[in-house]
């Protein structure tokens, strides 16, 4: 079974998954957040998913960001439309930061590391693989 990666966003979302092994964190895709529950509905009806990681923002000195009041209505709200898969909040902090470092550093075209939705998408999977490593350890 596959575990499911979302870093929630105001506009957009970024998605990530393992592979049924869980062995390989990848980026899935970006989606309008208007859509996302309707997404999220629809993979996990397709492809069997164990638990779902949901970025948790907080700020450096452990308070959550305001996009907690967001995040925490969408937390509820799946955990009610998915009730037998868990839900998880994961420290999100500094994503974004290695989501920008991770794209600068891939060479990509100045252009292209202005897209918001792949920052997104990379976040999350950040997000994932941290979870992983932290899963091992």
């Amino acid at each position: 079974m596959r575990i499911l990666a979302i870093d929630y966003g105001k506009k957009r979302t970024g998605l990530a998954v393992t592979d049924p092994l869980q062995i390989i964190a990848n980026g899935l895709c970006t989606v309008a957040t208007t859509d996302l529950e309707r997404y999220l509905l629809d993979y996990v009806a397709r492809e069997p998913v164990e638990r779902i990681l949901v970025g948790w923002p907080r700020q450096l000195n452990g308070q959550d960001s305001e996009n907690m009041a967001r995040i925490t209505p969408f937390v509820n709200r799946l955990r009610k439309l998915l009730p037998t898969t868990p839900v998880e909040l994961i420290d999100e902090r500094f994503t974004s930061v290695l989501a920008h470092r991770a794209i600068i550093e891939s060479g990509l075209s100045r252009k292209a590391r202005q897209n918001k939705a792949l920052v997104d998408e990379i976040s999350a999977t950040i997000i994932l693989q941290g979870w992983m490593e932290g899963r091992k350890n």
